[in-house]
């Protein structure tokens, strides 16, 4: 076990043979990927959860050189919730790997194998042209998160959605989630 494991626990108390579980099973996953430096599991009890097999949360995030990658899952127990998230997480290791690390098979990475981008100079002006290929524009109408969700399905947008919020008077982007369900995001000036 060299990476380091961060265990942390809400609503559940954190005895001595769990964290000595959590440290065993997650210390292991610079066996898979050795890049990776430290890594955090959170063990969480809802006690107001609707059903019984979604009251225990396991959240394991690992962070390496270059990536972050995060699970998270539920279970009527905290160690099954553990297991489960951990098995996701050894599968998102592999999937990470097979981009990353294989690449084309000629043992280049894909920053050898790039092209630089060159700059271009319009002609006319002698100026940088932007990188931006194309922009778009299009009219933001008001209507709320229900409203945006029938809209992006009716216009096939499968990754994601910009409108304007009804109830908050602000713009948010609504996004389609891995597991099928939508995510929103409110962006704020800083």
């Amino acid at each position: 076990m060299s990476n380091k494991v961060e265990v942390q626990t809400r609503n559940i108390r954190l005895t001595e043979k769990i964290e000595e579980y959590v440290n065993k099973k997650a210390g292991n996953f610079d066996h898979y990927l050795p890049t990776i430096e430290e890594v955090r599991v959170e063990l969480a009890h809802h006690k107001a959860a609707r059903s019984a097999t979604d009251r225990n949360v396991a959240q394991i995030t690992v962070y390496g050189k270059g990536f972050t990658l995060r699970t998270e899952e539920r279970s009527d127990e905290a160690l099954a919730a553990f297991d489960l998230a951990l098995d996701n997480m050894q599968r998102q290791i592999e999937r990470y790997k097979g981009k990353h690390q294989h690449g084309r098979g000629d043992g280049r990475s894909a920053a050898e194998v790039a092209e630089a981008v060159e700059p271009i100079i319009d002609d006319e002006t002698g100026e940088l042209s932007p990188l931006v290929a194309r922009k778009k524009k299009f009219v933001l109408y008001p209507m709320t998160e229900e409203e945006a969700v029938i809209q992006m399905r009716n216009l096939g947008h499968d990754n994601f959605f910009i409108f304007y919020n009804a109830e908050t008077s602000k713009v948010n982007v609504l996004y389609r989630r891995r597991n099928g369900s939508y995510g929103l995001i409110e962006p704020e000036l800083g």
